[in-house]
């Protein structure tokens, strides 16, 4: 009952931006299959409630549908594809951004004892799950205040936050409640993840960051391996094809120049690697691009 109405309410309150009237929450509706996006994945809760998604993150491919929800705890780069979706039956999605600030204020108001803490290295940045009735029936009431106006500034907060408890205490709690613990192996993990995006551009030891993120270069190494599904340096390259893909998006002719200002000195690198990530040579795909209309960035459903 819970997946129907969630369908219901998904369907009436879909904006073409997938924004909401509640902050942090979001709504997609896709009616056709699409190629692989590559985008970044946010921290974010998504539940399907019609159709499916494929992602992939490095080697490891996630796929969700009906009843499941996918939860990232780290801003990652991915490429994610609708596999079910056609305008009789769009694909359906509920998004919420996940903030470590609310999940550190959980944790600490529950106390050693209210939610069990993750112990060893890191778990994956992302991972799927089944979701349980309870957190169903939370998705559905939080949109439900949508046609509620004059309760929602009162009460989304509170069902967001039941929300999110849902998560840190259920299947994949270790990998929301890392989200909030400030000295988990996650959140080194994600100054790294962080300091390599900034610094894309830049060639970098991996003991530098390694020594900047506070861990020893094998421990550093091994969970960055497990968050991320990638070495630091297979990261740097997705980050770098990635935002070469944005900027020939506006500078199509400008193949040389845009290669050479995300950090490749080779050209012939740079195209040979951009091909391998997207299909096509760096011009071709510039022009496919200015040609397609793009949908929002992200990992929701």
């Amino acid at each position: 009952m819970d997946l129907e109405e969630l369908r219901t309410l998904l369907a009436r309150h879909a904006r073409p931006d997938w924004t909401t009237a509640v902050d942090g929450v979001l709504i997609s509706k896709v009616d056709r299959p699409d190629p692989p996006t590559p985008s970044m994945s946010g921290t974010l809760l998504a539940v399907i409630a019609q159709g499916a998604k494929r992602l992939a993150l490095g080697e490891r491919v996630f796929e969700y549908g009906p009843g499941q929800y996918l939860v990232a705890s780290v801003d990652l780069p991915v490429t994610g594809q609708f596999t079910q979706a056609d305008p009789e039956q769009p694909a359906l999605g509920f998004g919420l951004v996940l903030e470590p600030s609310a999940v550190a204020e959980l944790l600490l108001e529950a106390g050693p004892g209210g939610a069990l803490r993750s112990s060893g290295g890191a778990p994956s940045g992302i991972a799927v799950s089944d979701a349980p009735a309870a957190l169903l029936d939370a998705v559905v009431r939080l949109l439900r205040l949508l046609d509620e106006p004059r309760d929602r500034d009162v009460l989304a907060p509170l069902v967001k936050r039941e929300i999110l408890w849902r998560l840190i205490t259920g299947e994949q709690g270790a990998t929301v409640r890392q989200l909030g613990l400030a000295d988990s192996s996650l959140s080194h993990i994600s100054r790294a993840v962080r300091w390599i995006r900034e610094h894309y551009a830049q060639p970098f030891r991996v003991e530098d960051v390694a020594r900047q993120s506070g861990m020893g270069v094998s421990a550093f190494y091994r969970n960055f391996q497990a968050v991320t599904a990638m070495s630091p340096i297979q990261f740097q390259k997705q980050i770098r094809l990635q935002e070469a893909r944005l900027l020939l998006a506006t500078r199509p002719k400008d193949v040389t120049g845009v290669g050479r200002r995300v950090g490749y000195d080779n050209p012939s690198q740079f195209s040979r690697e951009y091909r391998r990530q997207f299909g096509a040579p760096p011009s071709q795909d510039a022009a496919r691009l200015r040609q397609a209309v793009r949908a929002p960035a992200g990992l929701l459903p």
